[in-house]
């Protein structure tokens, strides 16, 4: 999709929950406060989120609409929004201790580029956080973007987690109101 096509479903309504993806909250759980990017981070759930636990977020995202909408919540000054295409998006200013990309789905090369430079942003030990809709879901799961092109799975997240000491990559079950859908994860950290 497009950012014109983005603004104007964030311009009809909140898109998402206020609160953070049960999964990434248990995964970030007790890690220390530090420098951290939200890649696509639409209403800035997750960086408004890690803003309330003390984290310094940068929040870039190509719908201007939705980073507003994020703007205007409670907390939103300690977030810098930053309106640019993840794709195109330069370095962050400084080395970062948590890139996290939470349902973000690109054609399988733009992933494989942008996921690499995010690791290259990473200080030694930093974390990447990717969680999106898996393939399978499509046939197995509920609800999420139908073109298996853009999908995520272990396999076409392997090359990035070649650049990272992994704790997870796996397919996971989230649950929904609708069902069972089915995500990918990749959490780990950059090496030493």
């Amino acid at each position: 999709m497009r950012a014109e096509e983005w603004d104007e479903r964030y311009a009809a309504s909140q898109q998402w929950s206020a609160e953070p993806n049960r999964l990434i909250a248990e995964l970030l759980d007790g890690l220390p406060p530090g420098d951290a990017v939200d890649l696509a981070a639409g209403e800035g759930r997750h960086a408004l989120w890690l803003a309330r636990l003390g984290w310094r977020v940068t929040a870039v995202d190509f719908s201007d609409v939705g980073l507003r909408r994020g703007r205007g919540q409670p907390g939103s000054d300690r977030v810098s929004w930053v309106t640019a295409d993840v794709l195109t998006w330069s370095a962050p200013p400084a080395s970062l201790d948590l890139a996290l990309v939470a349902y973000l789905h690109l054609p399988e090369a733009d992933t494989a580029d942008l996921f690499s430079r995010a690791v290259g942003w990473l200080r030694p030990g930093g974390r990447l956080l990717v969680l999106g809709h898996d393939v399978a879901n499509i046939e197995h799961g509920v609800g999420g973007p139908q073109e298996p092109a853009i999908l995520h799975s272990v396999e076409r997240l392997a090359p990035v987690a070649d650049l990272l000491v992994v704790d997870r990559l796996e397919q996971v079950p989230r649950p929904t109101p609708a069902g069972t859908a089915l995500d990918t994860l990749l959490w780990g950290r950059r090496r030493a």
